[in-house]
C-alpha cells in the first residue's frame, strides 16, 4: 500500500460525519436531508438515512462489502451485498447487488483512479462478482 494510499484512508476516516451531513444537506437541499451517515472503510461498510423531502419517514440503506475491482486495466465497481427498510428500494439494490459496474475512465481522471481503486481495493479475493468486466 502506497503512502498516498494510506494517507486517503486516514483522511476518510478522520473526516467527521457531522462534515458530511452538512455538506450532504447543502447539496440535497429541497431534494432530500440525510440524518444519518456512517462510512467504515475498513470493514467496507456504510450506512445512510436519509428523508425526502415531503416525506414523514426515513429511507435506511446498509452497503457491505463494496469494492473497485481492476482486472488488466479496466475498473468496475462490485457491491456485496446491500439493504433497505423500503421494499422499493430492495428492489433496485437486488438490481445492482453482486454484479460488476464498469467505471469509465474519462480522459481528465485517467491520472487518478488507479489511485482511487487502491483505495477501494478488495481486501479479499471472494469479493468477485457474478459477472464479468
Amino acid at each position: 500500500m502506497s503512502y498516498k494510499t494510506r494517507l486517503i484512508k486516514l483522511a476518510i476516516k478522520w473526516t467527521p460525519n457531522s462534515m458530511i451531513i452538512w455538506v450532504a444537506n447543502k447539496v440535497l437541499k429541497g431534494i432530500a436531508e440525510l440524518e444519518a451517515f456512517e462510512f467504515d472503510l475498513d470493514a467496507r461498510k456504510v450506512f445512510v438515512q436519509t428523508r425526502l423531502c415531503g416525506e414523514p419517514e426515513t429511507i435506511d440503506v446498509w452497503l457491505d462489502g463494496f469494492a473497485i475491482v481492476n482486472e488488466e486495466g479496466r475498473y468496475a465497481f462490485v457491491l456485496e451485498h446491500a439493504q433497505s427498510n423500503r421494499l422499493w428500494m430492495n428492489n433496485i439494490l437486488a438490481r445492482v447487488v453482486g454484479r460488476t459496474w464498469k467505471i469509465p475512465v474519462l480522459l481528465q481522471f485517467a491520472a487518478h483512479i488507479a489511485l482511487v481503486a487502491e483505495v477501494f481495493a478488495a481486501k479479499t479475493p471472494e469479493l468477485v462478482a457474478e459477472q464479468p468486466l
